[in-house]
């Protein structure tokens, strides 16, 4: 039975709860840091400190975070939790770091055109709408945002992995006081979830439901070319976790993406 979600569900759900239920992967320093050096890798991010990168979709801000620890000084994090928002910007100050911390929507963000060498959106975070043309416009908004010669960079579930390893239930434990159990219905290229939070101390603390579009490389190159970009270059089983032997969710393996603003 499909699990029925409210369209603009991902305007409520990023708030001190899911930093609890999703602390192993979106608060664990040590992955941050390999995913960051996989990014300067990439996007060889070592000639130029100062060059300006958006997390665009970026929460608290963790590879922001980890990108000004390593001194690079133009960095900017876009995302619509308010609370994340609030969490990067205190984080920031609290280790004097000059990140731009702001709130808005990626499919308009006010920000003017060619004002980012690379845009990247990291931990999972692109697939959120139902309508693929509103997924579509976060790309032509990555696109409006580069400089000609910039890139955009995507981090997404591994579609052929999400479906050989598909679970309709899954529980774990996100530490002492709380389980999470999510329950999942594949229709049409998406997941769609139903995530249960409760603490043991003060009983149901969560029941939302949100969803996830899957992406072929054949799907993703397509729909990046589209908003016009060049041919998209892939790679797979980045930061893997099946061998942990946990449920990760859709961050247990994943592809990357990345495709140049011809």
């Amino acid at each position: 039975m499909k699990i029925q979600i409210d369209n603009d569900w991902w305007k409520d759900i990023f708030d001190e709860v899911y930093l609890q239920t999703d602390a192993r992967s979106v608060c664990d320093e040590s992955l941050t840091c390999q995913e960051v050096n996989f990014l300067e890798q990439v996007l060889d991010l070592d000639s130029d400190r100062d060059v300006p990168i958006l997390d665009m979709c970026g929460g608290q801000g963790r590879h922001a975070m980890e990108l000004a620890k390593r001194g690079f000084t133009n960095v900017t994090v876009l995302d619509y939790s308010e609370y994340l928002v609030g969490v990067g910007k205190k984080a920031a100050q609290a280790h004097d770091f000059d990140i731009h911390f702001i709130r808005g929507d990626a499919r308009n963000t006010g920000f003017a055109g060619e004002s980012f060498q690379f845009v990247i959106v990291m931990g999972s975070s692109f697939g959120y709408f139902v309508n693929e043309e509103e997924n579509k416009g976060v790309l032509n908004e990555a696109y409006r945002m580069l400089r000609p010669d910039g890139a955009v960079l995507l981090d997404l579930p591994d579609k052929d992995y999400v479906l050989e390893n598909f679970k309709a239930v899954s529980q774990h434990k996100a530490n002492e006081d709380i389980e999470v159990r999510r329950t999942r219905s594949l229709e049409n290229e998406v997941i769609y979830s139903r995530e249960t939070v409760v603490s043991e101390k003060n009983g149901p603390i969560r029941d939302k439901t949100y969803c996830t579009r899957l992406y072929s490389p054949e799907a993703i190159s397509d729909l990046i070319c589209s908003a016009g970009f060049s041919e998209a270059s892939f790679s797979k089983d980045f930061m893997c976790r099946d061998a942990e032997g946990g449920d990760y969710g859709f961050m247990t393996n994943r592809m990357i993406v990345k495709a140049e603003k011809e």
